[in-house]
């Protein structure tokens, strides 16, 4: 499961920290919460909460195999965050490579 949102992770994040860098700023954009800095720098954090997840997820499962812990309420909460954030990464992937499969169809 944690290799899933790290290819994802290291697939887009090396080219949304280059485009984040290139991304002309204008007056308007400081203004609004909707520039285009501000978005890959709040899809950033997304991934990286994600990944932040499924390495806690990991670290529980980890614990309660060795024996480490009998608490097996705090893996389940682990598993259920780590899913729940990587199946909203990915629906969140699918819709904009969605949108830009859209665009790159329009005739000029």
């Amino acid at each position: 499961m944690a290799m899933d949102i790290t290819a994802l992770y290291n697939v887009s994040s090396g080219a949304v920290k280059e485009a984040a860098k290139l991304a002309p700023t204008t007056k308007a954009d400081t203004y609004t919460d909707t520039s285009f800095n501000h978005l890959l720098s709040t899809a950033i954090d997304n991934i990286n909460t994600t990944n932040s997840y499924l390495s806690d997820a990991e670290n529980e499962e980890i614990k309660w195999a060795l024996g480490e812990t009998e608490n097996t309420h705090d893996l389940s909460i682990a598993l259920q965050k780590a899913s729940t954030a990587l199946q909203y990464t990915v629906a969140i992937r699918d819709k904009l490579l969605e949108a830009y499969k859209e665009i790159m169809q329009m005739q000029i």
